[in-house]
């Protein structure tokens, strides 16, 4: 007889296997789902927390943090994303507990397999001396810290290597020699096939021609499929559609469908989210969904955590906690507009074309390479390819028996979320999946010591992370943890008081020469700062605090200004 014990842990496991997505599998113009065959349109964000700076300094992986992983992960479910991509990770990490948690949810991963140091990654300036074999080892070590995850849906084997034609020259035959090593080491190491592909600048002159030399089928053999060295997909990182006025034409998105109405492997936009002007819209997201586009399979916006570029959907605090920004309520209100049914629905036609044959008259542009004849491995890399990768630290898919949210999290009304928690699921994430989502409470400023909020309600995607805020006005002033929008009357009017005289004696000064990152004066990032009060007084009141030495009591700078801090 079955002990108590090993009847739960059977029942764990269980309910682990049931809640684990079918691997993603690619058929042509398309992505399908491996089990079911429904199309998989990728309904995505970016997220690096941290950007680009933070790898190498023990916070730069994005999946190795489970805490911040399961808070992300339940906004990103109740948003109704399916896909993130990682730009850095380090492979020596576990990386179990973060891709469970996604895998949990329905959300797949696609990894950049480079990294921002010399020596791990292709250099444009010179690919043939960064195409070696301590790189290759490197992103097989990532291969193999993601290849037995079900939810790793890709590889990207480059990002904007080719940015214009000078780079179109040299480059190209190397990304084809990447994406045929990283294929051969996923066949003799991996027990499925996991696509590769390659991510691409939006620059016009050498776009068609980039994504016509790492379509084509360069075998011999016209139509087949076995070319190793070819894309499985084409990432397109595109920003020509900005704000309300812009339209499917002003973007030159039909020229886009134009361009890939033919594609032999699936085109999406591996970033998008024009912020100029800001807020962002979002009207190009039922374009992108719409039956216009049916050619490509999505895209993934720009991105989940706000750094200083400020394209984020979330801002994210030392302290764990996280605020929402209005750029969050805003793609979830545009998503919960899409017709999820077209999104599914698979083209015949689209999953029966073959490649053209590699050759010189697929490329229009007379500076982009036509040399279709790719590098052979450097020394030693095929005993690499053979052997495998000694002593690689590799994942697997672990119990999440964690799944409610510890942190504070504040809605963009300035109510603090409870409740927040994920919820399992057996297929890909979507908008809407399980009705109602996200309650919190109003908050009034003018009002500090009212205990009593009114229920505003955000439809999102997912009841798991639906809850009510319980602190506001003078509960939320008295609590620690409460985040932003509390605001002190007296600290205030003192603020007030110090910034005008800072910036009256700044406007005073003489010209120093000094410029910011952006270009801008001392006078100039005073006024801006001024100007964003407003916007975000508690991260403005943190650059106050910072600029006498001390720091806000629970660690708030305005994002726009922490890269002065």
């Amino acid at each position: 007889m079955l002990s108590l014990p090993s009847i739960l842990t059977a029942l764990v496991a269980l309910s682990t296997h049931a809640a684990a997505v079918n691997p993603i599998v690619v058929r042509e113009q398309e992505f399908s789902d491996s089990v079911t065959h429904s199309r998989f349109m990728i309904l995505g964000v970016d997220y690096q927390p941290g950007g680009q700076g933070a790898y190498g300094t023990g916070s730069g992986d994005p999946l190795s943090n489970a805490t911040t992983c399961l808070r992300d992960a339940a906004l990103m479910q109740t948003l109704g994303v399916n896909t993130i991509r990682c730009y850095n990770v380090d492979p020596t990490l576990n990386h179990d507990q973060c891709v469970s948690i996604f895998n949990s949810v329905g959300i797949y991963i696609i990894i950049d397999v480079n990294a921002p140091t010399p020596g791990l990654s292709i250099d444009r300036s010179d690919p043939s001396s960064s195409y070696t074999t301590s790189y290759l080892e490197h992103i097989f070590t990532v291969v193999e810290a993601f290849k037995s995850y079900p939810n790793t849906l890709g590889f990207f084997a480059g990002n904007e290597i080719i940015n214009d034609v000078d780079t179109g020259k040299a480059n190209p035959p190397y990304i084809r020699a990447v994406q045929r090593d990283l294929k051969n080491y996923i066949a003799a190491h991996a027990d499925r096939t996991i696509p590769v592909g390659y991510s691409a600048a939006d620059v016009r002159e050498v776009l068609e021609d980039t994504w016509a030399y790492l379509e084509c089928d360069n075998s011999g053999n016209e139509g087949t499929r076995n070319d190793t060295s070819r894309s499985d997909f084409f990432g397109l990182n595109s920003y020509s559609w900005c704000g309300s006025d812009s339209s499917f034409t002003i973007s030159t998105y039909d020229t886009l469908v134009q361009a890939f109405s033919n594609t032999t492997i699936p085109v999406f936009f591996s970033e998008f989210g024009c912020n100029d002007p800001y807020p962002r819209a979002f009207d190009e997201v039922l374009a992108i969904y719409g039956p216009q586009m049916t050619t490509l399979s999505g895209g993934l916006v720009y991105e989940f955590t706000q750094e200083t570029s400020n394209y984020g959907l979330v801002s994210t605090y030392s302290n764990g906690t996280a605020q929402l920004l209005g750029d969050y309520d805003t793609l979830m209100s545009q998503y919960n507009k899409l017709n999820l049914t077209l999104l599914e629905s698979s083209n015949s036609t689209a999953t029966s074309l073959k490649p053209p044959k590699c050759s010189a008259g697929l490329i229009s542009n007379d500076g982009f390479s036509t040399d279709f004849t790719i590098p052979d491995p450097p020394s030693g890399a095929k005993a690499l390819i053979s052997s495998g990768v000694s002593s690689a630290p590799t994942g697997a898919i672990v119990s999440v028996t964690s799944t409610s949210v510890q942190a504070a999290v504040y809605a963009t009304n300035g109510g603090q979320i409870s409740g927040l928690a994920i919820q399992a699921a057996s297929s890909a994430n979507r908008p809407g999946q399980n009705g109602s989502g996200l309650s919190t409470a109003s908050v009034s400023s003018a009002s500090p010591t009212s205990s009593s909020a009114s229920q505003t309600s955000m439809t999102s995607g997912t009841s798991s992370a639906s809850g009510t805020a319980t602190e506001t006005g003078a509960a939320a002033s008295a609590s620690a943890s409460s985040g932003a929008f509390k605001i002190d009357a007296k600290k205030f009017v003192g603020s007030v008081v110090v910034v005008g005289v800072a910036a009256w004696a700044i406007r005073r000064l003489p010209k120093s020469g000094f410029k910011d990152i952006f270009g801008r004066s001392v006078s100039e990032w005073t006024l801006e700062l001024l100007g964003y009060w407003v916007s975000d007084f508690e991260g403005v009141r943190g650059c106050v605090y910072f600029a006498f030495g001390k720091k806000h009591p629970e660690g708030y700078v305005h994002d726009r200004f922490a890269q002065f801090m």
